[in-house]
């Protein structure tokens, strides 16, 4: 994988030395940033738009099978390039779609999103949500390029920023406390470097076998939280499950990791200034464990968090009981409905 920051110039080259060139966009990429790429010269030739609907609740091997059939019937052949123009969605479902279409051809990744930039559109894992479960089906696919393009988060509302941002925060805890002070309006020094520790971290642990662990560090609640709430009018977006899944972790890193409290504290403070507040009403805590059952990262039938001794010190593959596990989901329910500390 070949990775450009703020740089397109070389787009045209890989356009060239392909047959053909689809772009896979959602309804909201295609109107706000696929005229920017085009006024850039970046199209050497004609293409083919494969446009998507938007949201997670999208992300299913049903719209990967209305990519294939656009690719089957506009004679997409092993020689063509896919572009993969939005967030994290469509580079997840992007990526799985070229990978298994004629065994594979390739994919060029442009987030448009802050998530998607340091998160999504890197490490080349792809997939699609199946039976109601995150990413349950998928390939680890790397993009031939990816370009990350500053000027498409002057598209994004606050909410997405937000999103993205809470990412960022997360390498405060499993890499280094540079990123605890990562804030809005954001400084492009944090992206670029969120961009090369997880480039860095997943190039030499491409399938997930060891150290790249770590990056789910918030994820395993966080993940539950979005998946349970998908369909419903309290759904969140994946940053904000995972911000909120720090929280838990960092709960139970005190238990299991010997995390000094007063990180939890701090986290606490942090998120009341920087994230939204949501107010769960008739949320399952044994429904979420039932979900968290199914992640990825289990072995055995245990439950596996990444957590922290200290920001910087991640460990991975910590086995939680499910009576912990629960102790942190209604911590952070408590703190969420705690009108004394977020005002009213």
């Amino acid at each position: 994988m070949i990775l450009y920051k703020d740089n397109i110039s070389f787009l045209p080259v890989i356009i060239d030395s392909h047959t053909k060139t689809f772009v896979l966009a959602d309804e909201n990429s295609d109107k706000l940033c696929l005229a920017f790429l085009q006024k850039q010269g970046v199209f050497t030739k004609d293409f083919v738009k494969i446009i998507i609907p938007s949201g997670e609740n999208n992300k299913n091997i049903g719209t990967v099978q209305y990519i294939w059939t656009q690719l089957i019937d506009n004679h997409a052949d092993r020689k063509s390039l896919l572009l993969n123009l939005g967030g994290g969605v469509v580079s997840d479902m992007g990526g799985f779609a070229a990978s298994c279409y004629q065994r594979g051809i390739d994919f060029v990744n442009i987030p448009t999103t802050l998530l998607a930039m340091i998160d999504a559109s890197v490490g080349g894992k792809t997939g699609v949500d199946f039976q109601g479960l995150k990413n349950q089906i998928g390939v680890f696919a790397q993009p031939l390029a990816v370009f990350v393009l500053f000027d498409f988060l002057e598209t994004l509302p606050q909410r997405e920023m937000l999103s993205g941002l809470a990412e960022i925060i997360k390498y405060g805890f499993i890499v280094d406390k540079y990123f605890l002070k990562a804030q809005l309006p954001l400084n492009h020094d944090f992206i670029v470097k969120s961009i090369e520790i997880k480039e860095e971290i997943t190039k030499n642990d491409a399938t997930e076998q060891g150290r790249r662990k770590i990056l789910n560090f918030g994820h395993t609640i966080g993940h539950a939280l979005e998946t349970y709430l998908i369909d419903t009018e309290q759904f969140i977006k994946h940053g904000e499950g995972v911000a909120l899944g720090m929280l838990s972790a960092l709960y139970l890193s005190e238990k299991y990791c010997g995390l000094d409290h007063k990180w939890t504290m701090f986290y606490k403070d942090l998120y009341r200034k920087i994230f939204n507040r949501f107010i769960f009403n008739d949320l399952s805590v044994e429904k979420l464990l039932e979900i968290m059952r199914h992640d990825k990262k289990n072995q055995g039938g245990d439950i596996r968090f990444v957590l922290v001794e200290e920001p910087g010190k991640p460990v991975y593959d910590v086995v939680v009981e499910p009576k912990d596990i629960i102790d942190s989901i209604n911590y952070l329910i408590d703190y969420q409905k705690d009108e004394n500390y977020f005002g009213k």
